[in-house]
Formats: C-alpha cells, sequence, structure tokens
C-alpha cells in the first residue's frame, strides 16, 4: 500500500509532515547532518577551512546508517575520481544509504560548481568576477544550465554557488568569488546563474548571508561593522532578487559577525527576514564546520551542543560538512521537525522519496564536452577588458615580433580560479594530470599569430606582452582566493619589478593581468601602450585574451570593480556617498584609475541625444525613453549601455550615482539600434532613517553612461505623489531592450 509521503500527487510538503510523523528523533535528527567520506582532518591533510584541525571527531556514516542521512559531501569533490567512476561509486553509495534506514531515504548529493563543476576532468569556467565583466547574465544562466546538467547527470543534487557577496574590499581573497562591486551587478548576474542551476534541477545555495564581503581590511572570517542602511541597500539586494526571481532552493549563512552577532546564530536574519519577510520556504545550510566556529570562534556557545541550539534557533537546518554539533544536542521537538520537515520537503521536490527513485548510473558521462568548452570559451572572450589602448598598440600586428614576458606567461594556474579543481584539490595530488587542456597566454599567442616572430629580448621585439597577476590558491597557498587576502593592492611577489624593465626597455608594451581582484596600476598606466584585464577566465581563457590582443576577438568586457591608481587608501568603490569622494578636507584622493563599467572596443560608438530631456511619473510609476547607439568605426563591436541613478537630495547620505540597469549592444559597422530603456520608480527606493525603504516624490537624474563616470547623456525625472514605502514586491529591475535600425 502506497503511504501518503510516497504519493507523487500529494504536495511536497504534505508528503514530508506525513513522513515525519512516522519518524523517530534519531531519524529526524540524522537527516540535518552530513558525512564527508574521504577527507582527510589529520594535520597532513588539506585544509578547507581555518581551524579544522583543532575540530571535534564528526559522526561517521556507520553510526547513521540505521536512522538515514541528511547530505553527502562533495562524492565528486574530495579527491580525483573519473567521472563514470564517481557515479557509480556515489550509486552505491546512495543504495547503501537507502537500505540502511526503514524508510528507503537516499542523501542529498552536494558539490562546489563556482567556476563549473569542482570535480576532475570538468569544464573550469571563468571566475564569477570574470561573470560580472561579461556585463551578460544571458550567457551566464546559459553556462549554469550547462554546468547543472553535468552535476546531475552524475547523481549530483545541490550546488554550493553562486557566491552573492559585494566587494567592498578588494583586498579581500574572495574577490575572484564575487561578480562585483555593485550590488544590481551581482544581483542581475547571480539570479541568471540561479535560474540556469535551477533549470537543470539542481539546487542553488545562495552564499554568504549576509556582509561576508563587509569585513574590516578585506580580511576572511574577519567581523563586519557595517550600519543597517548599507546592508538593506546594498549587501542583501542580490541575495532578494535571486529568491524572488531565481527560484534559489538554499542558502547559506556566512561565517562572519555583523556587530558582533554571527550569522549562523542571528534569527533576524535567517527566519525573520529570510523567511518571514521574503517567504523563502527551502533549506539553510551551514557553511563548513560554521556551527562549531559559533564554540571555537565566537565564542558565543561554550560546548558544541549549544551551538547546534543557536544554530537551530536561528534557522539553520543541515550542518555541513559533517556532523559534530548537530548529533551533540537535545533541541526541543519544535526545532528539531522544522529543521527535518525542510529538508525532507525538499527531497520531495527532488523525487528522492518517489517510489522507485534510482541514483543515475551513466554508462558514459563527458565532464568537459565541447559545448561546455564552448560556452567557457564565450564567456571568457566577453569578460576580457581592454582598459587602455593608447595610439592603437592593439590590435597586434599579424606579423610583429613579440616578446611575452611575466611569471604568468607560460602559467596554466594563471587561468583558473581557486574553486577550479586543478587549484582546489589537484595542487594536493601533483602526479596527477590536470585532467583539462588549460592553454597557456604564450601558447595562445602563438596559435593566434602563425605569421608573428616570437623572440626573447624585448630590444629585438616590436612589442613586449608582459603577464602578471596572481596565482590562486587557499589559505595562504596563492595570491588571491579564500583565506588569501592581501595587504594592499601592489602586484604580489615582485612583479612590479617585472613590468618596470620591461617599460624601461623602451619597447612597447602590453599589460596583461590574469588575476582574482584589481591591482593599482597608477605607476605604469602612462606608459604602458596597451593594458587588457582577465579576471581568472577559465581553461579557454589563453585563447581569449590571446583572440583579444590579435583582434579576432573584439573587447567587450567592462570593469565589475574600479582599478585604483594607488595600492592603499581602501577600501573605496564608486557607490560612496559625496564625502565618500575627493574633496578639500582631505590630502588623499580617492578616485580610480579606471571605473567602474570601463572598457574600451576596437570600434568608436555614438550616442544619440535620447528621446526626451525631461520625465514625470509618480512614485508607482514607470517613465520610458529610448537613446540611439551607432557604431561609428570601421570595426564590429559590443557597447555595453549602463544607466546610472543620481537622486540630488535625501534623507540620508547617497551614493553619487548608482547602476540600474544595463545592456550589451552588438553593432557592426555604420550600424545602429534603438535601446529603450524602462525606469520603474521603485529602483529609486532607499533605506531611510527609520529603517522603512521609501521611494520619495522629487527631482532625479537618470545618466546614459559608457561607465560609472563616462556619462553620455542625463536625463531629468521628476516623481510625484505620496512618500511611498516599498518591500518585497517591489520590481527590482530596470527593462532595457534595443532594436537594430534599418540602413
Amino acid at each position: 500500500m502506497v503511504q501518503p509521503w510516497q504519493d507523487t500527487e500529494l504536495p511536497d510538503e504534505r508528503r514530508a509532515a506525513d513522513l515525519l510523523a512516522r519518524m523517530t528523533d534519531e531519524e529526524k535528527a540524522a537527516q540535518l547532518v552530513s558525512v564527508w567520506l574521504g577527507a582527510d582532518d589529520d594535520d597532513d591533510g588539506a585544509d578547507v577551512a581555518p581551524l579544522q584541525h583543532a575540530l571535534g571527531e564528526p559522526v561517521g556514516l556507520e553510526e547513521l546508517l540505521p536512522y538515514g542521512l541528511g547530505h553527502l559531501t562533495r562524492p565528486f569533490g574530495t579527491a580525483p575520481v573519473a567521472p563514470v567512476e564517481g557515479a557509480a561509486e556515489l550509486a552505491a553509495l546512495q543504495r547503501r544509504i537507502r537500505a540502511g534506514n526503514r524508510f528507503g531515504i537516499p542523501a542529498i548529493a552536494h558539490e562546489e560548481c563556482l567556476t563549473g563543476f569542482t570535480t576532475w576532468q570538468a569544464t573550469a569556467f571563468p571566475t564569477p568576477l570574470a561573470w560580472g565583466a561579461s556585463f551578460d547574465p544571458g550567457l551566464v544562466g546559459e553556462a549554469a544550465a550547462a554546468i547543472g546538467a553535468t552535476m546531475a547527470s552524475v547523481g549530483v543534487h545541490q550546488g554550493l554557488s553562486p557566491v552573492l557577496d559585494v566587494v567592498r574590499d578588494p583586498r579581500w581573497g574572495r574577490t575572484e568569488e564575487a561578480i562585483g562591486e555593485d550590488p544590481y551587478l551581482v544581483a542581475t548576474i547571480g539570479t541568471a546563474y540561479v535560474r540556469g542551476l535551477e533549470s537543470a534541477g539542481i539546487v542553488a545555495t545562495l552564499k554568504h548571508f549576509a556582509a561576508y564581503s563587509a569585513s574590516r581590511a578585506g580580511r576572511n572570517h574577519a567581523p563586519a561593522p557595517l550600519g543597517p542602511r548599507e546592508l538593506a541597500d546594498v549587501i542583501l539586494p542580490p541575495f532578494e532578487m535571486a529568491l524572488r526571481d531565481g527560484g534559489a532552493r538554499s542558502v547559506m549563512p556566512a561565517y562572519n559577525d555583523i556587530d558582533g552577532l554571527p550569522a549562523h546564530a542571528d534569527p533576524e536574519l535567517l527566519t525573520r527576514l529570510l523567511r518571514e519577510a521574503w517567504g523563502f520556504t527551502g533549506t539553510v545550510v551551514s557553511d563548513y564546520f560554521a556551527v562549531t566556529f559559533l564554540r571555537s570562534a565566537h565564542r558565543v556557545a561554550a560546548t558544541d551542543a549549544e551551538a547546534a541550539e543557536l544554530a537551530l534557533a536561528a534557522g539553520v537546518d543541515v550542518e555541513l560538512p559533517a556532523g559534530r554539533c548537530f548529533p551533540a544536542a537535545s533541541p526541543p521537538r519544535e526545532l528539531l521537525d522544522r529543521a527535518a520537515l525542510r529538508v525532507l520537503t525538499q527531497k520531495c521536490a527532488l523525487g528522492m522519496l518517489d517510489p522507485g527513485w534510482e541514483p543515475a548510473v551513466p554508462e558514459t558521462a563527458d565532464l568537459n564536452p565541447p559545448r561546455l568548452r564552448d560556452l567557457a570559451a564565450r564567456l571568457a572572450e566577453e569578460s576580457v577588458v581592454l582598459v587602455a589602448n593608447d595610439g592603437g598598440a592593439l590590435p597586434l600586428p599579424a606579423e610583429a615580433r613579440i616578446a611575452v614576458l611575466g611569471p604568468l606567461a607560460d602559467e596554466p594556474a594563471a587561468m583558473l580560479g581557486c574553486y577550479s579543481f586543478p587549484r582546489h584539490v589537484g595542487v594536493e595530488h601533483p602526479e596527477l594530470p590536470m585532467g583539462i587542456k588549460v592553454p597557456t597566454l604564450a601558447e595562445a599567442l602563438r596559435a593566434e599569430l602563425p605569421g608573428a616572430g616570437f623572440v626573447d629580448d624585448p630590444a629585438r621585439a616590436d612589442v613586449c606582452v608582459v603577464a602578471v597577476g596572481d596565482r590562486s590558491g587557499l589559505f595562504g597557498r596563492g595570491t588571491s582566493g579564500e583565506g588569501c587576502d592581501a595587504p594592499d593592492l601592489l602586484l604580489p611577489f615582485g612583479q612590479g619589478e617585472v613590468v618596470e624593465a620591461a617599460l624601461d626597455s623602451g619597447t612597447p608594451v602590453v599589460l596583461v593581468l590574469l588575476s582574482g581582484r584589481p591591482y593599482a596600476l597608477g605607476a605604469w598606466a602612462d606608459r604602458a601602450a596597451a593594458i587588457v584585464q582577465a579576471f581568472f577566465p577559465g581553461q579557454e581563457g589563453g585563447p581569449a585574451v590571446a583572440g583579444v590582443l590579435a583582434g579576432r576577438v573584439e573587447p567587450s568586457g567592462r570593469l565589475p570593480v574600479s582599478v585604483p591608481r594607488e595600492p592603499g587608501g581602501q577600501p573605496w568603490n564608486y557607490l560612496a556617498p559625496p564625502l565618500g569622494w575627493h574633496n578639500d578636507a582631505s590630502s588623499l584622493d580617492p578616485r580610480p584609475l579606471f571605473p567602474f563599467g570601463h572598457g574600451l572596443a576596437y570600434t568608436e560608438f555614438a550616442w544619440d541625444a535620447p528621446s526626451a530631456a525631461a520625465a514625470e511619473t509618480t512614485v508607482d510609476g514607470e517613465v520610458s525613453l529610448d537613446v540611439t547607439v551607432r557604431n561609428t568605426g570601421a570595426r564590429p563591436g559590443t557597447e555595453v549601455v549602463q544607466v546610472y541613478l543620481h537622486d540630488p537630495v535625501g534623507r540620508v547620505a547617497l551614493p553619487e550615482a548608482r547602476l540600474v540597469g544595463y545592456l550589451r549592444v552588438p553593432l557592426d559597422p555604420g550600424a545602429s539600434a534603438d535601446v529603450r530603456v524602462t525606469f520603474p520608480a521603485d529602483l529609486a527606493a532607499y533605506t531611510g532613517p527609520d529603517g522603512r525603504r521609501i521611494v520619495e516624490p522629487g527631482e532625479l537624474e537618470l545618466r546614459l553612461s559608457s561607465s560609472s563616470l563616462e556619462t553620455r547623456h542625463r536625463v531629468r525625472v521628476t516623481l510625484t505623489g505620496e512618500e511611498r514605502v516599498v518591500g518585497h514586491d517591489r520590481r527590482l529591475r530596470c527593462g532595457m531592450t534595443f532594436r537594430p535600425r534599418r540602413p
């Protein structure tokens, strides 16, 4: 007889509730933990989180089997395993887990997927900072769907991505994992990634909730002393959009505390905001070891059991990566039931409690197929930013004599972020082949320019290409990545001397940065013939950068983070209010060398005057305007039309301008397109002195721009009516479309 929890015609939550009522407390508690098989926690093992070796032993699989299991931690991403072999091992493990508990409940298998599926032989995509540089949510979503499909094909259910932290200080090592320094860009790109992953049936996990990137001095795990308005207007909007519009089904709290309260123990954040205000119904999974850190690092709990009860009361449902604290606790029945119901409901939604469910056992599995490599290449190409090109040094002449210099010119690792398998796990297995082909910049340039002469001595070259930047890693084993924070924004390892030597040679220098953060370039900007920035562009990054240098690829990337002039004076970004900009009260000028949104092309664009110089609407209305963009050069190119909002007078100090819309507009030589901008008044909302988000009547200015500091046209917008309070149902996006003009 089919029980209600097995009836696929019933709603997921009703099925889960029926199953929950049949379970013992031990069986419920088993659904709230994970097991990490193959993880080595002794002193010789790989560090996956600070302080992990001082933690207690987790509950093992054998102890949990009679009761069931909530999650399996990284069955593919812990050690190298071939795809088909890994899928077979995972399937066998799932059958064992099902056979071990009386209801036959399998475990959710989760994996990292920040730069593609983090497993051996899988495509390594560009980092999220490169996604931001593309300004192309459609392509990011397409890539996410393909990544998700490969994960699902081998039995994975949940991906621990995307990172929606808004960069506040680029010295933070995890800048490479973030999408940019603007909440609208992070929100729209991140939501596209969520939609793509979820469309493949993979549970997307938003992280790190919240304010992880707002730590003091850009230090990992450090306190975040931000105020409530910065939290509401800068940090939270990407999470809100990704949940409401993207449909993400999981959230991961952050390691940090906000004003002394750790996120994993904050019911205001995890319950009252996330669930009661935003209506989230999915699961909250802890960051790795973070529940234990409530005791060992934050010291807000005296024992593991107390840490577990704090986390459960706040709203954490699952302890990852293994059960250290939750099994030690005896929480109130309502907390146990609440968390277990959420996990079981998610398993119902994934089809894991359906009669006849079986784990995936593919006969073949290609995790690096041509389609994924093509998507990785397209995303890499769109993310390369032509920052400067004085005198038209680029594209490189086809038969030039070229010296390719710098420590990263022949380094495959220069293309890969810290969450790619070769840099995350592969470094612990030097005897193992990388598993994917990653051409270096030097190799790719030789292939791109077969008629060029490549020489070692700058004095014999027509141009020097100097490749500098970062090598990603974890916890001090790299110059960028998780736990690899920087004291300043000087190029690491003395690479500035390499740049200086090339510049002093007298040969024109094309400076190529392959990095996970922006670096201060003020010392060289006036001397370099050209500057190209790529943010860890993935396994196809070498050909993408070489394609831009050679002119096969038209550069269309834009800076998702400002490039500073000087290495100190952090943090600063373009969202600073008026007193955060240069003024006579300080001898320091924090303005960037190259601003957020900046990027050049190999052609020129002209913007005609917009259809209206002024517009009016109500505080709950919208305004629409058109602007024509023309390619006036001899080459095809893509202009990124950006719309910024300037509010001249507010009840609190507001940013000088903030991004509210953007659109990529590809144009052939001589072609033009009409760009339609539909701006809802809701996007003028901000958090006022009393903590409410309001839209005020009055004067605004829309700036039609090619970067945050390069305004082409200004349109005055008048909002009429009474002050309006807006909530979670407000409009979060500016509508932007383009229509090519007929010749």
